[in-house]
């Protein structure tokens, strides 16, 4: 008696760890899959290698003289701005990629193979995670070479580095939910630029906020990515976490609240 009321319950336990190994394993997989289609096609990290070391230069030769007096006062200032703007522009690949993926039919093919049916998708969302930290490398490192020296040191940058690729990975949930309602991936991109556009030019990135129109001045403080900016020239620059740090966090949390179930449960009823 002792038996038939204790086995189906360890029965289901045992069959839900061994559900899981199989999905994170097969997730990884996926991952490994997603870095050796990077690997044939480096045209893919064009956007996260050309984009901060251009958009560095440009910007900080620009306006480094009118905001801060010089270039180097304002390699503080921007560094953090450009690492953002970068890093959360990269994460709209992952709905492009996912929508172009469904287009080609990839994900019938993964229909038939016996694995996790949430594998391919957590597999995408891990594999650009390293496109996060190249663009986070090369941000800092072309920083360096002009100039730059965060306040607080290799920590402080790790620090800030790690903040932004979190916040990304949060933010690519709402891409790859883009990526799986759409028709093309030409709209996925659409959709997304017509979003991070003004999110990214109308905050603190470029210019103080005190210098923008009052009208303006409320937008940018209430952007989660003009927090997120503070929140990493603290760490990168004092070292220091502060309200902007914790807001940043939080606000990831909420993405990925929000936007994972609504991702999953529009992924499932295609997959």
């Amino acid at each position: 008696m002792t038996n038939t009321t204790i086995m189906p319950g360890a029965e289901r336990k045992l069959y839900n760890h061994t559900s899981l190994k199989l999905t994170i394993a097969n997730s990884l997989t996926m991952a490994h899959r997603g870095l050796l289609k990077m690997r044939r096609t480096p045209e893919q990290f064009f956007d996260v290698t050309l984009q901060p070391i251009l958009f560095t230069l440009m910007f900080t030769y620009l306006f480094g003289g009118a905001i801060a007096g010089n270039v180097h006062n304002y390699l503080p200032i921007i560094i953090p701005g450009i690492l953002i703007q970068t890093v959360i522009t990269t994460s709209v690949v992952t709905g492009v990629q996912l929508r172009e993926d469904m287009d080609k039919g990839v994900f019938n093919r993964f229909k038939s193979l016996p694995i996790a049916r949430i594998a391919p998708l957590a597999g995408a969302l891990l594999a650009d995670t390293v496109r996060y930290g190249v663009a986070t490398i090369l941000t800092f490192s072309m920083g360096y070479l002009m100039g730059y020296r965060p306040g607080a040191g290799l920590g402080g940058v790790i620090a800030g580095g790690l903040l932004t690729m979190l916040f990304a990975w949060s933010i690519s949930w709402i891409f790859a939910f883009f990526g799986v309602i759409s028709r093309t991936a030409s709209s996925v991109q659409g959709i997304s630029l017509i979003i991070l556009f003004p999110l990214t030019f109308l905050s603190n990135a470029f210019v103080p906020v005190n210098t923008l129109p009052s009208w303006l001045q409320w937008f940018v403080n209430v952007n989660p990515l003009s927090h997120l900016i503070a929140a990493v020239r603290q760490l990168a620059n004092h070292g220091a976490v502060g309200n902007d740090f914790w807001l940043s966090l939080l606000g990831a949390l909420v993405i990925v609240l929000v936007f994972a179930p609504l991702t999953v449960r529009a992924y499932m009823r295609k997959a």
